[in-house]
């Protein structure tokens, strides 16, 4: 796996805008496309932004086991170091995709399967409003558990989620965290955030930054500021 810890989150189906921002962090921290800008611009678009920059494909995929399992192998074909699919899928989705993953990459040097837990956006009273037991953090445990007995490879969490996943699923399962901010900065519609230096420390392997640096005048400088706060 790489050393540079930080996804540039490119969420926008402006394709002049992404490939611009792209250029300019791509030296700097790594590149996340998601479901916005795939469903603009397929994989085609995918390739033109991404390029050979290492790329974090977040599809969020869903489905019964057999799409999901045929959407990870298409998937496959452009190569993203991590890909995501939602753990509330239910076991036989997760064991579908996983093995789907393995059978596209066999070497798995390359393709990464992470599970969606409890997405940051979402609170305690959001997980009621839908039915399911929190609070977020069990809710996130559960579902990070679920996701390595099916054969993930980690899960994506919020930062304060990182501490408590490390401790319950080992030293090797990756934690990808969203919703870091540099102190100060708004947090956006992000409800559970930290610092990046701190999520590091609290077990995260990899941080996820969007509008921090996608929104700044400067991307490429935004980019080395989130880089030097994160060690």
């Amino acid at each position: 796996m790489q050393k540079n810890p930080i996804f540039c989150a490119i969420d926008t189906p402006d394709l002049a805008q992404a490939r611009a921002i792209a250029q300019a962090v791509r030296n700097v921290v790594s590149i996340k496309l998601g479901l916005e800008f795939f469903t603009a611009h397929g994989p085609a678009g995918v390739r033109e932004v991404a390029g050979k920059a290492p790329l974090f494909l977040d599809l969020k995929l869903h489905d019964i086991p057999n799409t999901v399992a045929g959407a990870v192998r298409a998937a496959a074909a452009l190569k993203p170091l991590l890909l995501t699919v939602h753990c509330s899928g239910g076991k036989a989705m997760l064991r579908a995709a996983a093995e789907a993953a393995k059978q596209a990459a066999p070497d798995r040097q390359r393709l990464k399967l992470l599970g969606v837990t409890v997405l940051t956006s979402l609170d305690d009273g959001d997980l009621e409003a839908v039915g399911q037991r929190g609070p977020a953090a069990e809710q996130v445990r559960r579902l990070a558990l679920l996701a390595r007995d099916c054969g993930l490879d980690g899960v994506v969490c919020s930062p304060l989620e990182a501490a408590m996943l490390r401790q319950a699923c080992g030293p090797n399962f990756l934690l990808v965290v969203p919703g870091i901010r540099l102190m100060g900065l708004a947090a956006g519609d992000q409800k559970r955030v930290m610092g990046p230096r701190e999520t590091l420390a609290a077990g995260a392997d990899f941080l996820v930054i969007g509008r921090p640096i996608t929104g700044a005048p400067d991307p490429a400088a935004a980019a080395r500021a989130m880089l030097a706060a994160a060690r």
